[in-house]
């Protein structure tokens, strides 16, 4: 069992066994209606970010459970140079719908030092994009979180969404741009099903559990 596989073909590595990828679309779109001030679950005026290629799967999963139009930024790398290890990016290049004056959503799998999705969010603002949100499955903040502080500050960014599937830092859970998601109901879930051998197939289809939320948010209000 995984949640949000950096790469699907890590299933190779146990190919006589099966192998369940789960994504925490519903739990991360949970915490984003619940924390915001206008609590709705229409995205319709939402543009979903895909921060490159290799990640336009989660995108179109966000996208088509959200009922959101989809865009994506395309990675230039200059491949003759190596800087802190990594090829530096050359232009970030963007196919989609327009974004102006409607709100961002960059999804990926893992915020490492986070320059990339600073870069994309500059972009998206260049571009007149209204609020600018990002949901990721794990948070690292390897280079610190100075830029996102700034960042908040200057308005580029409005909130940081991490799950608590990874170690996240005490002083940066308390951080007004960031809220983590709780995934321990999902996880416990699967453990119970595993332990009754109960099917997983539903909690691959976060379509329906969307209609849950809108009932949830409705009782609570």
């Amino acid at each position: 069992i995984t949640v949000d596989a950096h790469d699907p073909r890590i299933e190779n590595a146990i190919p006589l066994n099966g192998f369940e990828n789960l994504y925490p679309t519903f739990d991360m779109l949970k915490a984003i209606v619940m924390s915001e001030e206008r609590v709705q679950t229409d995205f319709s005026g939402m543009t979903i970010i895909s921060p490159d290629t290799g990640a336009m799967d989660r995108a179109i999963y966000y996208a088509e459970a959200m009922g959101c139009n989809i865009g994506v930024f395309y990675k230039r790398r200059d491949y003759t140079k190596l800087e802190n290890g990594k090829n530096p990016i050359v232009e970030h290049s963007y196919l989609g719908r327009s974004m102006e004056g409607g709100d961002i959503l960059i999804v990926d799998d893992m915020l490492s030092s986070g320059e990339s999705i600073l870069d994309i969010a500059r972009l998206a603002k260049s571009k007149n994009a209204k609020n600018i949100y990002v949901a990721v499955t794990f948070a690292f903040f390897t280079e610190g979180t100075k830029s996102f502080d700034e960042a908040y500050r200057s308005g580029l960014i409005k909130t940081i969404y991490s799950t608590n599937l990874s170690y996240i830092p005490p002083e940066i859970k308390c951080k007004p741009w960031f809220v983590e998601v709780d995934m321990s109901g999902m996880i416990s879930e699967v453990i119970d099903r595993l332990n009754y051998d109960i099917s997983l197939s539903d909690m691959f289809e976060v379509t329906h559990r969307l209609k849950e939320l809108d009932s949830y948010i409705r009782n609570i209000l």
